[in-house]
């Protein structure tokens, strides 16, 4: 997601330069930096686009950043770790929380949503970076983008175990698959079945269980607590697939 991302600001004009946990990860037209601190340097925006809390807040806390520069923060890591970080930071450090939704090949097209929170000032000097990536919903003052995303994507989550439950309830009824297929089809989970059935790995399973878990941290939720509870369960068949195979109904367990 995040090498997308940097190629459509190089499209745009934009002098971008990266930084990749994985070495050997570049980005054609940016800067490639050798250390975050080196990537930061002379930045007016710092973008950071990792996969968690720990990871977020270990490169963050460990970068300084120019007196001018913006922090934003895309990846999904909920409000409370985001509160956690900005008390850490450096006084006077400007943060903006703006986790995306949407999939590779929108971030590819520069169709992801952008949840954006943070103070006005902040929020307009970063805007035109922002609007690069997508739509950008304002969603409210610091950490509102970071609750936004959190209620979105278990949303999105949740639906989609329920669509893989029903899947399974239409086989131990006999119930041909395309027929379960085409009743969903007209009713709340339409637009989570046409998703389904898009190919190639969009969000990983062990990024969604990761998402939703946030989520219950925050709130009992014992719809999405159950949603979790199914994903973590299968994880180990669905490691490196997109979380949507969890949609498919399983190989009944024995034993």
């Amino acid at each position: 997601m995040g090498s997308r991302m940097a190629a459509r600001l190089v499209a745009a004009g934009y002098d971008v330069t990266t930084w990749n946990r994985t070495p050997g990860k570049t980005v054609a037209g940016a800067t490639t930096a050798a250390t975050p601190a080196d990537a930061a340097a002379n930045a007016d925006v710092v973008i950071t686009m990792l996969t968690g809390p720990d990871a977020v807040e270990a490169v963050v806390l460990d970068t300084p950043l120019p007196p001018r520069a913006v922090l934003v923060e895309m990846s999904t890591i909920g409000p409370a770790a985001l509160g956690t970080l900005a008390a850490k930071l450096p006084v006077g450090t400007r943060l903006v929380d703006a986790p995306v939704g949407g999939s590779i090949g929108a971030a590819e097209s520069g169709g992801l949503t952008v949840f954006a929170g943070g103070t006005d000032a902040d929020l307009a000097a970063v805007t035109p970076v922002l609007e690069v990536f997508g739509k950008v919903k304002r969603c409210g003052g610091p950490g509102a983008g970071a609750a936004a995303k959190l209620v979105a994507i278990t949303t999105v989550v949740t639906a989609t175990v329920l669509l893989g439950e029903l899947r399974e309830l239409g086989a131990a009824l006999d119930v041909p698959a395309t027929f379960v297929d085409e009743l969903l089809a007209g009713g709340p989970l339409a637009v989570v079945l046409e998703r389904s059935t898009q190919p190639g790995v969009h969000y990983a399973a062990e990024l969604a269980a990761k998402d939703v878990g946030l989520a219950v941290e925050h709130a009992g939720l014992p719809l999405a607590t159950a949603a979790l509870a199914r994903l973590r369960a299968e994880l180990p068949q669905l490691a490196g697939q997109d979380f949507r195979a969890v949609t498919r109904p399983m190989a009944p367990k024995t034993g």
